[in-house]
């Protein structure tokens, strides 16, 4: 998505210059602030494609920002933090992010995660067919196969494939997967999900021992990897 606009939001004038050349040079057009106050500014001013969110900001909780970002915005907000605890993590996440990447991040690796991001929003694969390899999820009909031979999944392997699917390349947390599996009560029951993805991984991988779909984020939740 070559020309997509991007608002990057850091306060380090360094790490802005290197951002605003990686992207431009990529071909997006960058808009740079350094405050949280500055951030919410300016998306009222120009709608960008994309975000790129430090957390540690001088006038306002990063994790506030997002949130606010996120009511404003429907575009892909990807987190860049210093902030590598899995609670800040998993708290950018539920509030809205849609990735995050812990500083220091290597550039190549920040572009991947920003076409991705873009690829998602534009919504090529949230449509009523899903496709991933092999594995066809048709939303209307409630069937799933795997190299056109249908797939047999209960009604709760079906839901949390689903809500993984139609979240494909984001990071979904643990959190809101059980709460859309089973219900807002059940937010902590760790040990239900991880019984249901072990479930769900050996009807639907072709090697549930080393996933290709649904992969783990170590403390934080699974992503539902589409192939390039």
């Amino acid at each position: 998505m070559t020309g997509a606009r991007v608002l990057v939001v850091d306060d380090e004038a360094p790490i802005l210059r290197l951002l605003r050349r990686t992207l431009e040079a990529q071909g997006y057009a960058v808009e740079a602030v350094e405050t949280g106050q500055a951030a919410l500014d300016a998306v009222e001013r120009h709608r960008p494609d994309a975000v790129l969110l430090d957390l540690m900001l001088p006038d306002a909780d990063g994790l506030e920002v997002c949130r606010r970002l996120r009511e404003r915005l429907e575009a892909p907000i990807i987190v860049l933090s210093a902030r590598g605890e899995e609670r800040t993590k998993v708290d950018a996440l539920d509030l809205g992010a849609d990735d995050y990447l812990t500083k220091p991040f290597g550039t190549a690796e920040l572009l991947a995660r920003l076409r991705v991001a873009l690829r998602h929003a534009a919504g090529s694969h949230t449509g009523p067919i899903i496709r991933a390899g092999d594995l066809t999820l048709d939303l209307d009909r409630r069937l799933v196969t795997r190299g056109g031979t249908q797939v047999h999944l209960t009604p709760k392997e079906y839901e949390a494939l689903k809500y993984l699917a139609q979240h494909a390349d984001r990071v979904v947390t643990h959190r809101a997967l059980l709460t859309s599996v089973w219900g807002p009560q059940y937010g902590e029951e760790l040990h239900y999900l991880h019984v249901l993805v072990n479930q769900l991984r050996r009807k639907v991988e072709p090697d549930p021992s080393h996933p290709s779909y649904i992969l783990t984020e170590p403390g934080v939740g699974y992503r539902f990897r589409l192939p390039d």
